[in-house]
């Protein structure tokens, strides 16, 4: 089980992806952007996801 120090609310993800909390309200409606869990009203994304989401974007330059 996670504790709960590894999920962060909207805002804080953003935060975290350097998006704005309404790009990520957006991508959820359209079901695009990093996997989150819902609870009610109460989103939350995992860390390990929010990383996951990164390195599956990740662009290499390498020419």
């Amino acid at each position: 089980m996670q504790k709960e120090e590894n999920f962060m609310n909207d805002v804080e993800a953003a935060e975290f992806l350097n998006l704005s909390p309404q790009t990520l309200r957006n991508w959820r409606t359209q079901s695009r952007g990093p996997a989150y869990s819902k609870a009610g009203r109460a989103i939350r994304y995992a860390l390990d996801d929010l990383r996951a989401y990164m390195e599956k974007n990740r662009v290499n330059n390498d020419g």
